[in-house]
């Protein structure tokens, strides 16, 4: 059964761990996902990109996926399936479709455009028992089309948005979508604690999960980041372990062409890097 995020993270960000939100493109992602959670005991979130849905076929497609791959592998563990940085039209469809929680991507609107539209998508999203997320300040990289430079939001503005009853919040703190730069200059711990500051007991979610460093994401979870995002890191390893099974010519010895054994090295890679992930932010026995 998919549960809406704000419990797994209230409890995240009271024992200072962090959930990680991991998304999904197919049912090997979904999969490996899965199992490993299951596996490691710990809450997972399954993010979906507007993107991503409509390569899935569309919203309806993916909740029938992930309630009936949860059904047959009996999985205990809380799961939440999230739109991630949804439009306002991207999350009334996922309110229909069956999702538990969604996230308003109204960072590129004006602050009181965004204010008004989280203020609605909010009594909506509570209506129906799904958590929601808000964002204020750009996440820089490129998202599905949206793109943002990276930059601090103000913390003002993230208490004005957590106050409209949304149930947590990504700030931009410095962090990216993508590989970082080498010359990235890292996260910004004076504006997340200034905007922990003014949020209080809100779980504040970090964006751009992939090439933080593990120190830094360790400081950011003691900074009250609850839920961390991961996304190119999974397609990274996905990438190399598939080339690496094609490089070798294993898809020519016998019936290694089978689509079964072509995608399992990238599927097995994908779970070890969940895996790590999930020690790193301190979420595994968290659902035991």
């Amino acid at each position: 059964m998919l549960v809406s995020a704000t419990e797994m993270l209230q409890k995240a960000k009271a024992g200072h761990y962090a959930v990680g939100q991991f998304n999904i493109n197919n049912l090997e992602w979904t999969k490996a996902i899965l199992t490993t959670a299951e596996e490691c005991k710990s809450p997972v979130i399954l993010g979906v990109s507007e993107g991503a849905g409509k390569y899935m076929t569309g919203y309806k497609t993916v909740v029938g996926m992930v309630k009936g791959m949860m059904e047959e592998l009996g999985t205990t563990v809380p799961v939440a399936l999230h739109l991630d940085h949804g439009s306002y039209e991207g999350c009334l469809k996922c309110v229909e479709a069956g999702f538990s929680s969604i996230m308003f991507d109204g960072s590129h609107y004006p602050i009181d455009e965004n204010v008004a539209k989280t203020t609605e998508l909010v009594k909506i999203a509570h209506d129906n028992g799904m958590s929601i997320e808000a964002e204020v300040g750009s996440i820089g990289g490129e998202e599905d089309g949206v793109v943002g430079r990276g930059e601090c939001a103000d913390p003002e503005e993230c208490k004005r948005v957590a106050d409209l009853g949304i149930d947590f919040l990504a700030a931009g703190i410095g962090n990216i979508h993508g590989k970082y730069p080498a010359n990235w200059e890292g996260l910004s711990f004076e504006t997340l604690d200034a905007i922990q500051q003014k949020t209080g007991d809100m779980p504040l979610v970090l964006h751009g999960g992939t090439g933080i460093p593990d120190d830094m994401i360790k400081k950011a979870i003691s900074l009250g980041v609850a839920k961390i995002y991961v996304n190119t890191e999974c397609q990274l390893s996905f990438a190399a372990a598939t080339r690496e099974y094609i490089e070798a010519g294993k898809d020519l010895e016998g019936n290694g062409f089978d689509p079964r054994k072509l995608l399992k090295p990238g599927a097995d890679a994908i779970a070890a890097t969940v895996k790590e992930k999930m020690e790193l932010f301190g979420s595994v026995g968290k659902a035991e």
